[in-house]
């Protein structure tokens, strides 16, 4: 993160930064509503979110929301739907004072109720598309959504996931007896996919969608037992960080010029 004493510096050089960003992609088909998950309570970026929300944590001078919707809107999003709960009111507050020109609405769900919950409530109340983006509201990702939207309408299954290679967050050897003869430092495993968090939803997710409880590990489960969702893995230049911890913010942090392409 830059550092100046100088105010007037800093403060051209993040406008500069968010001018950068926003560069409109025309969104040629019927995704233009997103459902954004933003209401956990973020244990583990404590002390950061002992009095906000994870998405309102400060990234190069704006909140993480901000440049989740700047990526929305470049891609011609009109229709946000923010599933809030825990300090929401802080979140309500700076979407009101900022809505980047965009229709926003505020669902409110339990903690406790997890990702089924805040989904279903989401898109009981404001989505009448039939196809429609749903993610988790702490993901930072240069995802080509044009592509995505395409890959989904095609196959037209009830969820498709943008899945990307594994990181590994240890170090990975290759042993034979005794003797390790390959040592890997946290690599990329090719071989291992992950949920980036990001989906698109047809509308009859609705369907499998729990009361309460996470959709990882009621929905998902039961939409694959009846081939009916899709993986969409992200290319050789998208990339994708998720922030679930204080070491992951300094990530996003050196990585974010590569990530939004600057």
């Amino acid at each position: 993160m830059l550092k100046t004493n100088s105010k007037f510096i800093y403060l051209v050089i993040f406008k500069h930064l968010d001018a950068r960003t926003t560069r409109q992609v025309n969104l040629k088909n019927e995704v233009q509503t997103a459902v954004i998950l933003v209401g956990g309570a973020g244990l583990r970026m404590r002390p950061l979110t002992e009095d906000i929300p994870k998405c309102m944590i400060p990234l190069y001078g704006k909140p993480l929301i901000h440049w989740t919707l700047n990526w929305l809107k470049n891609y011609g999003f009109k229709h946000i739907v923010l599933g809030v709960a825990y300090r929401k009111e802080i979140i309500i507050n700076y979407i009101t004072e900022n809505p980047m020109g965009m229709n926003i609405d505020f669902s409110e769900h339990t903690i406790e109720g997890e990702t089924g919950e805040g989904f279903r409530l989401a898109i009981e109340r404001y989505v009448n598309d039939d196809n429609f983006l749903a993610m988790n509201g702490d993901e930072l990702t240069n995802l080509n959504l044009q592509k995505f939207a395409e890959f989904h309408l095609k196959h037209k299954p009830v969820a498709t996931i943008a899945v990307s290679p594994m990181r590994s967050p240890f170090g990975i050897l290759e042993i034979d007896a005794n003797d390790i003869v390959e040592f890997k430092e946290k690599p990329i495993l090719e071989d291992k996919l992950v949920s980036t968090g990001i989906y698109i939803f047809n509308r009859t997710i609705s369907n499998y969608l729990p009361m309460r409880g996470a959709i990882e590990k009621t929905t998902f489960p039961l939409l694959t037992k009846n081939r009916l969702l899709k993986a969409y893995k992200l290319g050789e230049n998208e990339r994708w960080l998720t922030i679930n911890s204080i070491k992951d913010l300094s990530t996003a942090e050196k990585e974010f010029a590569l990530i939004r392409g600057l």
